[in-house]
């Protein structure tokens, strides 16, 4: 602290300003750090959960578009028991014939598949998985852009004659056999039934929470009469359908087709509800974009309070430090340093920590997001604009938290700031 007063305080340059608030805080180092510990907290916790929640929703839109972005997904009605909605695709609202006039009469569809989907057990030797059972036609794989990896899809004449043969999703396989154990041609148990295994599906990973791996798929014809059995008065009843647009511009276009088509199959009329729901993946998309950005403003606001937290200690610091240095002010004062430079030294000083602190918090919230996404396997995504926007923050911070200090130490009065011990 003694060497400030052999500088010529008129001369003083911002070189030595900073030299100058470098030194006090050095001098201080714990205290510094102490200091600093807040705004590392909290530009850190920004940086990191902001980098967390873009990767996370990268992740989603990379999972959705390989599904395709111009697909929709129609489900059939919702069952109710107890007078309890047990959710759209639980009632036989929807039936085959219907996805096969969509695919007819549809101008903007250009493949339609249908699906029966139940949850079950499936078995080989001594090795059983809980799964879900779909029956799909042949057009599944297209429009759905997942195909085998291993074997074949199932065939018409396998469609026609209601085949029991499998396709395996690719967990389904590390489940019920080792590796470099074949599963093609292998014979397992869904339902207390025989079916042969033909194909194995390229791994797809997990959207909207479903494991897209975690299932197997047998012929529609097989799984509707041989699994659900009759479950329409008209028709073979399904769970659902997948429409697939011609293009994505088109996919608008085609919903309102699909929409007015069903609606006058199944004579729904206004003021009557639809006994089915059509969704697409871009309102998926959008959708799940909108409650990720939430959730990141929602803890980004959380991890603010630790700015807020670190502005007052820094606040608290300064004053304990301009009462420390008292004497020191009335020194430099006496040799003609000016109110303006004694406020610039403090302000000096309260931005310095604060920026410091500030890189710290950027260096580790980016460290903290590069772990995440090793850990979860999501992207690592870092914006330049959210570590501009960090150090931006804690240059606002220093300059807040550093004015009343500042201020109080440039208005001391130098005799009585001499007199002082």
């Amino acid at each position: 602290m003694g060497k400030l007063g052999r500088i010529p305080i008129k001369k003083i340059s911002l070189l030595s300003v900073l030299s100058m608030a470098v030194e006090a805080l050095w001098s201080n180092r714990l205290r510094t750090s102490l200091t600093m510990l807040g705004i590392i907290i909290g530009i850190g916790s920004v940086i990191a959960v902001t980098s967390v929640g873009q990767g996370v929703q990268k992740a989603t839109e990379q999972q959705i578009q390989a599904l395709g972005t111009n697909v929709m997904l129609v489900l059939s009605g919702a069952a109710r028991t107890g007078g309890i909605s047990q959710g759209f695709g639980s009632a036989t609202t929807l039936t085959w014939e219907d996805a096969r006039a969509i695919a007819q009469q549809v101008p903007a569809a250009e493949a339609v598949t249908a699906y029966l989907q139940r949850g079950g057990q499936v078995v080989y030797g001594d090795r059983n998985d809980s799964t879900s059972i779909l029956g799909v036609d042949l057009n599944y794989p297209d429009v759905k852009e997942i195909h085998p990896k291993e074997g074949q899809f199932f065939t018409q004449e396998d469609m026609d004659n209601a085949e029991p043969v499998v396709v395996l999703g690719s967990k389904v396989q590390s489940d019920l056999f080792t590796s470099g154990e074949p599963a093609i041609g292998a014979s397992i148990r869904i339902q207390n039934g025989s079916y042969r295994v033909v194909g194995v599906m390229e791994a797809k990973g997990s959207v909207g929470g479903q494991d897209q791996d975690d299932r197997v798929y047998i012929p529609l014809t097989n799984m509707s009469s041989r699994i659900v059995g009759n479950n329409a008065i008209n028709g073979t009843g399904i769970s659902g359908f997948w429409v697939k647009a011609k293009d994505q511009v088109q996919l608008e276009a085609a919903q309102f087709q699909v929409t007015n088509l069903l609606r006058i199959r199944h004579n729904i009329y206004p003021p009557n509800p639809d006994d089915f729901r059509i969704s697409n993946q871009i309102d998926i998309i959008n959708t799940f974009s909108n409650v990720v950005g939430l959730f990141t403003v929602l803890v980004s606001a959380i991890a603010g309070i630790s700015l807020v937290v670190g502005g007052i200690g820094i606040a608290n610091i300064m004053l304990v430090s301009v009462v420390e240095r008292t004497r020191e002010i009335g020194v430099r004062k006496a040799i003609g340093a000016t109110n303006s430079a004694i406020l610039q030294q403090f302000l000096t000083e309260a931005i310095l920590v604060s920026l410091l602190g500030g890189a710290i918090g950027v260096i580790i919230g980016v460290g903290l997001a590069f772990i995440s996404a090793q850990l979860f396997s999501f992207p690592f995504v870092i914006s330049l604009w959210s570590v501009f926007a960090g150090l931006a923050l804690a240059l606002v911070v220093g300059l807040v938290a550093g004015v009343i200090p500042a201020g109080r130490a440039a208005q001391l009065d130098p005799i009585a700031a001499l007199r002082s011990e």
